[in-house]
Protein backbone atom coordinates (compact mmCIF):
# COMPACT_ATOMS: atom_id res chain seq x y z
CA UNK A 1 0.00 0.00 0.00
CA UNK A 2 3.03 2.30 -0.32
CA UNK A 3 1.65 3.61 -3.60
CA UNK A 4 -1.71 4.63 -2.07
CA UNK A 5 -0.74 8.26 -1.18
CA UNK A 6 0.58 8.83 -4.72
CA UNK A 7 -2.60 7.25 -6.14
CA UNK A 8 -4.71 9.61 -4.01
CA UNK A 9 -2.75 12.72 -5.07
CA UNK A 10 -2.71 11.66 -8.72
CA UNK A 11 -6.42 10.89 -8.51
CA UNK A 12 -7.23 14.34 -7.18
CA UNK A 13 -5.06 15.94 -9.87
CA UNK A 14 -6.58 13.73 -12.61
CA UNK A 15 -10.01 15.04 -11.71
CA UNK A 16 -8.75 18.53 -12.51
CA UNK A 17 -6.51 17.79 -15.51
CA UNK A 18 -5.80 14.13 -16.31
CA UNK A 19 -3.61 14.80 -19.33
CA UNK A 20 -1.25 17.03 -17.36
CA UNK A 21 -0.94 14.30 -14.70
CA UNK A 22 0.09 11.77 -17.34
CA UNK A 23 2.59 14.28 -18.77
CA UNK A 24 4.15 15.09 -15.39
CA UNK A 25 4.44 11.44 -14.35
CA UNK A 26 5.69 10.42 -17.80
CA UNK A 27 8.32 13.15 -17.99
CA UNK A 28 9.41 12.36 -14.41
CA UNK A 29 9.87 8.73 -15.42
CA UNK A 30 11.78 9.71 -18.58
CA UNK A 31 14.05 12.20 -16.82
CA UNK A 32 14.53 10.52 -13.46
CA UNK A 33 13.78 6.85 -14.16
CA UNK A 34 11.76 6.74 -10.95
CA UNK A 35 10.74 3.35 -9.61
CA UNK A 36 7.43 4.75 -8.28
CA UNK A 37 6.26 5.82 -11.74
CA UNK A 38 5.21 3.07 -14.17
CA UNK A 39 7.38 2.96 -17.29
CA UNK A 40 4.33 2.85 -19.55
CA UNK A 41 3.60 6.51 -18.68
CA UNK A 42 7.04 7.50 -19.97
CA UNK A 43 6.59 5.92 -23.42
CA UNK A 44 6.91 8.42 -26.27
CA UNK A 45 3.52 7.62 -27.79
CA UNK A 46 1.80 8.07 -24.40
CA UNK A 47 3.56 11.40 -23.89
CA UNK A 48 2.66 12.54 -27.43
CA UNK A 49 -1.05 11.71 -27.02
CA UNK A 50 -1.17 13.25 -23.53
CA UNK A 51 0.62 16.36 -24.82
CA UNK A 52 -1.80 16.77 -27.72
CA UNK A 53 -4.86 16.31 -25.48
CA UNK A 54 -3.41 18.65 -22.85
CA UNK A 55 -2.91 21.32 -25.54
CA UNK A 56 -6.58 20.95 -26.54
CA UNK A 57 -7.69 21.19 -22.91
CA UNK A 58 -5.38 24.15 -22.30
CA UNK A 59 -7.28 26.13 -24.94
CA UNK A 60 -10.82 24.80 -24.27
CA UNK A 61 -10.48 25.34 -20.52
CA UNK A 62 -10.06 29.09 -20.91
CA UNK A 63 -13.14 29.82 -23.02
CA UNK A 64 -16.37 30.43 -21.08
CA UNK A 65 -19.03 27.74 -21.67
CA UNK A 66 -16.66 25.73 -23.90
CA UNK A 67 -14.90 24.76 -20.66
CA UNK A 68 -18.17 23.44 -19.20
CA UNK A 69 -18.81 21.44 -22.38
CA UNK A 70 -15.29 20.03 -22.09
CA UNK A 71 -16.02 19.14 -18.45
CA UNK A 72 -19.14 17.22 -19.49
CA UNK A 73 -17.09 15.15 -21.96
CA UNK A 74 -14.39 14.68 -19.32
CA UNK A 75 -16.83 13.27 -16.75
CA UNK A 76 -15.98 9.76 -17.94
CA UNK A 77 -12.36 10.44 -18.90
CA UNK A 78 -10.96 12.02 -15.72
CA UNK A 79 -12.19 9.42 -13.18
CA UNK A 80 -11.16 6.61 -15.54
CA UNK A 81 -7.70 8.12 -15.92
CA UNK A 82 -7.42 8.48 -12.13
CA UNK A 83 -8.37 4.82 -11.68
CA UNK A 84 -5.98 3.58 -14.38
CA UNK A 85 -3.09 5.63 -12.98
CA UNK A 86 -3.88 4.26 -9.51
CA UNK A 87 -3.76 0.68 -10.79
CA UNK A 88 -0.54 1.36 -12.71
CA UNK A 89 1.06 2.87 -9.59
CA UNK A 90 0.36 -0.39 -7.72
CA UNK A 91 2.71 -2.10 -10.18
CA UNK A 92 3.06 -5.84 -9.69
CA UNK A 93 1.34 -5.76 -6.32
CA UNK A 94 -1.48 -8.17 -5.54
CA UNK A 95 -4.88 -7.60 -7.09
CA UNK A 96 -6.32 -6.22 -3.82
CA UNK A 97 -3.76 -3.40 -3.79
CA UNK A 98 -4.46 -2.69 -7.45
CA UNK A 99 -8.22 -2.62 -6.76
CA UNK A 100 -7.79 -0.29 -3.78
CA UNK A 101 -5.48 2.04 -5.73
CA UNK A 102 -7.89 2.05 -8.67
CA UNK A 103 -10.87 2.83 -6.44
CA UNK A 104 -8.99 5.55 -4.56
CA UNK A 105 -7.61 7.12 -7.75
CA UNK A 106 -10.92 6.94 -9.62
CA UNK A 107 -13.08 8.03 -6.67
CA UNK A 108 -10.85 10.97 -5.82
CA UNK A 109 -10.71 11.98 -9.48
CA UNK A 110 -14.52 11.88 -9.71
CA UNK A 111 -14.94 14.09 -6.63
CA UNK A 112 -12.33 16.64 -7.73
CA UNK A 113 -13.82 16.64 -11.24
CA UNK A 114 -17.25 17.46 -9.77
CA UNK A 115 -15.69 20.32 -7.79
CA UNK A 116 -13.95 21.65 -10.90
CA UNK A 117 -17.02 21.33 -13.14
CA UNK A 118 -19.29 22.92 -10.52
CA UNK A 119 -16.93 25.81 -9.87
CA UNK A 120 -16.62 26.43 -13.61
CA UNK A 121 -20.41 26.63 -13.93
CA UNK A 122 -20.37 29.27 -11.19
CA UNK A 123 -17.51 31.16 -12.85
CA UNK A 124 -19.36 31.11 -16.18
CA UNK A 125 -22.12 33.20 -14.63
CA UNK A 126 -19.70 36.11 -15.10
CA UNK A 127 -19.49 37.00 -18.80
CA UNK A 128 -15.87 38.17 -18.84
CA UNK A 129 -13.16 35.62 -19.77
CA UNK A 130 -10.49 36.80 -17.30
CA UNK A 131 -11.88 34.71 -14.44
CA UNK A 132 -11.89 31.56 -16.60
CA UNK A 133 -8.32 32.12 -17.72
CA UNK A 134 -7.16 32.79 -14.16
CA UNK A 135 -8.95 29.71 -12.80
CA UNK A 136 -7.57 27.49 -15.56
CA UNK A 137 -3.97 28.65 -15.11
CA UNK A 138 -4.24 28.28 -11.33
CA UNK A 139 -5.57 24.73 -11.72
CA UNK A 140 -2.74 23.78 -14.07
CA UNK A 141 -0.08 25.21 -11.77
CA UNK A 142 -1.54 23.43 -8.72
CA UNK A 143 -1.79 20.11 -10.58
CA UNK A 144 1.77 20.40 -11.88
CA UNK A 145 3.19 21.35 -8.46
CA UNK A 146 1.19 18.77 -6.52
CA UNK A 147 2.03 15.81 -8.76
CA UNK A 148 5.70 16.80 -8.91
CA UNK A 149 5.74 17.14 -5.10
CA UNK A 150 3.87 13.83 -4.71
CA UNK A 151 6.63 11.94 -6.53
CA UNK A 152 9.12 12.91 -3.81
CA UNK A 153 6.76 13.31 -0.83
CA UNK A 154 3.66 11.19 -1.44
CA UNK A 155 2.21 11.33 2.09
CA UNK A 156 2.52 15.13 2.39
CA UNK A 157 1.08 15.60 -1.11
CA UNK A 158 -1.84 13.30 -0.28
CA UNK A 159 -2.57 15.42 2.80
CA UNK A 160 -2.54 18.58 0.66
CA UNK A 161 -4.79 16.94 -1.93
CA UNK A 162 -7.16 15.87 0.86
CA UNK A 163 -7.40 19.44 2.15
CA UNK A 164 -7.95 20.81 -1.37
CA UNK A 165 -10.66 18.22 -1.99
CA UNK A 166 -12.44 18.93 1.31
CA UNK A 167 -12.31 22.71 0.81
CA UNK A 168 -13.54 22.35 -2.77
CA UNK A 169 -16.48 20.16 -1.73
CA UNK A 170 -17.48 22.59 1.04
CA UNK A 171 -17.29 25.58 -1.30
CA UNK A 172 -19.28 23.71 -3.95
CA UNK A 173 -21.94 22.80 -1.37
CA UNK A 174 -22.22 26.42 -0.16
CA UNK A 175 -22.37 27.73 -3.73
CA UNK A 176 -25.15 25.26 -4.59
CA UNK A 177 -27.07 26.39 -1.50
CA UNK A 178 -26.77 30.04 -2.52
CA UNK A 179 -27.89 29.28 -6.06
CA UNK A 180 -30.91 27.32 -4.79
CA UNK A 181 -31.85 30.18 -2.46
CA UNK A 182 -31.56 32.67 -5.33
CA UNK A 183 -33.82 30.54 -7.56
CA UNK A 184 -36.42 30.28 -4.80
CA UNK A 185 -36.45 34.07 -4.35
CA UNK A 186 -36.72 34.58 -8.08
CA UNK A 187 -39.72 32.25 -8.34
CA UNK A 188 -41.51 33.95 -5.43
CA UNK A 189 -41.33 37.42 -7.02
CA UNK A 190 -44.64 38.66 -8.37
CA UNK A 191 -44.79 38.88 -12.12
CA UNK A 192 -44.95 42.50 -13.28
CA UNK A 193 -47.96 43.26 -15.45
CA UNK A 194 -47.29 45.15 -18.62
CA UNK A 195 -49.68 47.94 -19.57
CA UNK A 196 -51.99 49.94 -17.38
CA UNK A 197 -55.64 49.17 -16.76
CA UNK A 198 -57.96 51.83 -18.30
Amino acid sequence: MESLPLAFSSGWASGVNAYLVVLVLGVADRVGGLAEVPDVLGRWEVLAIAGFLYAMEFVADKIPFIDSGWDVVSTLIRPTAGAVIGVLLAGDADSLTQAVNGAVGGGTALLSHLVKAGSRLAINSSPEPVTNIGASITEDVVVLALVWFAIEHPAAAAAIAGVLLAVGLVVLYLAAKLIRRGWRRLRRRPVATSGAVA
